[in-house]
């Protein structure tokens, strides 16, 4: 499973499958991805972890992956 996008592939994805789509970050566009995202979410600047995990989750809905990540999960039920 790869989880590597180029430059062009990165171009290419619509901004709404981007977990920071403003920032064009974290993109999403299937499980491998969503996983990956997960990994990398402590990267993520602190102001903007809500709305990641918030994104994360609802993109591992759509694919059927498990987040397991108890800080994703924390920061995801803050308001």
């Amino acid at each position: 499973m790869n989880d590597r996008l180029t430059y062009e592939e990165k171009k290419e994805l619509p901004s709404d499958v981007y977990g920071l789509p403003e920032r064009r970050e974290y993109p999403m566009p299937d499980a491998a991805h969503v996983r990956a995202a997960e990994a990398y979410f402590r990267y993520c600047p602190e102001e903007l972890k809500p709305k990641l995990a918030r994104a994360i989750l609802a993109r591992a809905r759509e694919f059927g992956v498990d987040v397991k990540s108890p800080v994703v999960l924390e920061y995801a039920s803050e308001q």
